[in-house]
Order: C-alpha cells, then structure tokens, then sequence
C-alpha cells in the first residue's frame, strides 16, 4: 500500500512544451476576439443575446449600463475557480486567460462600427462568429462561459443530464430577454444560439467527421478484404462470442468518412445482406493506421 501511495505521488503530468504552449494561447486569444466581435459588432447592439453567463451579462448591462465586458469578466471568475477544482489546472488557465481577452475585447470595441442593423445578418453572422470563436477556444482546452462548468456539477446532485440544466437556464434566460426586450429579439436570440451551438460543435469536431464501424458476419474476411480493397480503409478482426448461442463470432472494426458510409453498406449488403453493422460518429481520431491508402 506504501509502495501505491509513493507511486502515485510520483506521477505528475508532463509538462506542455513551448510549442504547445505558444499554440494554445494564440488559439485562445483568436477564439476569444471573435467571440467580442460578434457581440459588440453583432448582437448587442441589436439587443440579441447569447446563452449561458453571456446572456446574463448582456442583460445585466442593458439594465445598469455596466460594459458587457466587465459584467463577463466578473461573473465568470467564480466558475473558472470551479473548473480550476473540479477540471484542473490547465483549464481554469486556459478559460481565466479566454475571459480576459474576451473582456478586454468586448470593452475596447463597445464604441466600434456596427457592421450592419438588419436582424437576420446580425442574427446569422453573429451566431457563425459566435460559435467559431467558442469552438476554438474549446478546442485549445478552454471555455468563455461558466454554465457548463455549473451544469455538470448539478447533474451530479440532480436527476438530470449537463444538456437538460443547461437548457433550461437558457429557457429563462431567453424568456427573461423577451419580457425586457421584445418577443422578437428573444427569437432572434434562440437563432443566434442555435446557430452558434452547430457552428461550435463543426469546429470542435472538425469538418472530417469520422465514423466507426462494427460489422459482426460469418464471411467477416470477405467483407474485410473488400472493404480493404475498394475503400483503401484499413480494418481490425476481432473475436468475439455469441451470448445466446456461444459461438464464435468474428467482428470487423475500422473507420471512415461520412462520405464512405453509403459505399461501404452496399459492400456489407453484397457479402451477406444479414450481417450485424453498427456505425456511430466519432469526434476525433488518433494514430493507427486510420489514413486511407491508395485504391489501385
């Protein structure tokens, strides 16, 4: 038990190289100055809000005429304190840094040239910048905003899911911005949201959406080898056992594009129309030999 505890106290997480750390501040700094230029160029002006503690600020300012940029900084430091013993150190230095930037963006362009006063660009563009810059910030392993850091920890005291929490404080958000603003501008803003979450999860999973696939057939080699063939995709054999009947059963796992899903079901279908096939998305994929080879 000695020897564990001495172990364990060993281990430390290897330090990020210069590179790294270069790497990530400046991917942090870009996601965080997008994110100000959507809401100081985009949205604010228009009164079109964003969810989460974004939301919030921007109505508290509309209510005190307190900068955006202020009320962000000051509302998100206890969640990156949160994220800092919940997360880890990394994160809460990546997201304290995030929110700074973004802050000090926000405040220096309050006075800035409003690009345009029609809604729905506003409402469309400011959703797509919104969430670009959240996507990169997530992807450096950072954050802007401090709902989602409260949401898991609720649902681990709650019935509830970090989607479900995180719903419904955007449900009061959106419906408190209807009763200050306008009906349509909470509209508008649920858009600007919607917008912003599809655009963040493409950047964060990247336009090369992968999938995996499990196929489960008696002419697994076939399938294999065709797929090997025709699709340059490389695959895995696994043995596995039948629960019900406990057989033997030979399991195809590879990956490929969204692209290849189509081609390789009819390659299933030709082998042996009855063979289990299971694809599911995957957000990102690392080493192996996951790298299509030449079709000849």
């Amino acid at each position: 038990m000695v020897a564990i505890e001495s172990t364990l106290n060993t281990v430390q997480h290897k330090r990020l190289t210069k590179i790294a750390v270069f790497g990530r501040i400046l991917f942090v700094t870009i996601g965080a100055v997008l994110m100000a230029v959507a809401l100081e160029l985009f949205l604010i002006p228009n009164n079109i809000l964003d969810g989460g503690i974004t939301g919030v600020s921007i109505i508290i300012s509309y209510l005190t005429d307190w900068r955006v940029g202020f009320i962000l900084f000051i509302l998100n430091l206890p969640f990156v304190y949160l994220g800092y013993k919940q997360i880890g150190k990394t994160f809460a230095l990546a997201t304290l840094y995030g929110i700074f930037v973004l802050s000090l963006t926000s405040v220096f362009l309050h006075n800035a040239y409003v690009v345009t006063d029609d809604l729905l660009l506003d409402t469309v563009f400011g959703g797509i910048i919104l969430g670009t810059g959240v996507g990169i910030v997530i992807r450096a392993g950072g954050s802007l905003d401090g709902t989602e850091v409260l949401s898991i920890l609720m649902s681990h005291k709650l019935p509830f899911s970090v989607g479900e929490v995180v719903m419904f404080f955007n449900f009061f958000i959106f419906t408190t911005a209807g009763f200050i603003f306008s009906w349509d501008r909470a509209m508008y803003s649920i858009i600007t949201y919607y917008i912003a979450s599809k655009v963040m999860d493409l950047v964060v999973e990247g336009f090369n959406e992968s999938k995996s696939v499990w196929v489960i057939s008696e002419q697994a080699e076939e399938i294999g080898n065709s797929i090997m063939a025709r699709l340059g995709r490389g695959v895995t054999y696994l043995k596995g056992e039948g629960a019900f009947t406990g057989n033997d059963r030979a399991v195809i796992f590879c990956v490929i594009t969204r692209l290849e899903e189509s081609k390789l079901k009819s390659i299933v279908d030709e082998h042996d129309p009855a063979a289990f096939l299971a694809i599911g998305n995957i957000s990102e994929v690392r080493g192996g030999r996951t790298k299509k080879k030449s079709i000849h």
